[in-house]
């Protein structure tokens, strides 16, 4: 019978330095995430239920907001021009934030729909701009409307021509 043993293999020596690494044998990892701040700057909702009722925001995002807790936020639809739609925020006291009053319209306007996943970058300033894809994991693309103004209310819900 042939021996099966099998010659030990060397790793992570001998292959140059890594990413990263100092040639030392000193490992340049990052710190362990409980030394890290939180930061969360991005995130996403998957539409599964009614598109227009208020929709919840990641407990972790609301947890970055601590101590913050804004009224309102503004949301801006990525490559859409510079408009900002006022979307009052709520907080049930359990550590969860909604996007209520405004989120409807923003909604409509924007094509929202089931199966969409809502993609929210967080600017400061309590500005999250907004990118919407659709079931098929396919981004909807708008471009500015040149006769909005800035006199129009909240209520209007044309920002942007649907997609391109």
């Amino acid at each position: 019978m042939a021996s099966t043993s099998r010659t030990p293999t060397r790793r992570g020596r001998g292959r140059g330095r890594g990413r990263g690494g100092r040639g030392d044998g000193s490992s340049s990892l990052p710190p362990p995430p409980s030394t890290l701040p939180l930061i969360i700057e991005e995130f996403f909702i998957v539409v599964y239920e009614d598109p227009l009722v208020k929709k919840a925001l990641p407990k972790k995002f609301a947890d970055y907001l601590d101590g913050q807790e804004p009224a309102k936020v503004y949301l801006r639809a990525a490559d859409c021009g510079p408009r900002l739609w006022t979307v009052e925020v709520l907080f049930d006291g359990q550590g969860r934030m909604y996007l209520d009053k405004g989120w409807e319209n923003f909604a409509i306007a924007h094509g929202v729909d089931f199966g969409c996943f809502v993609h929210f970058k967080y600017e400061g300033d309590d500005v999250l701009t907004v990118k919407v894809f659709d079931g098929t994991m396919c981004r909807k693309y708008y471009y500015s409307d040149d006769d909005d103004t800035d006199d129009e209310s909240d209520d209007d819900v044309k920002p942007c021509i649907h997609p391109l």
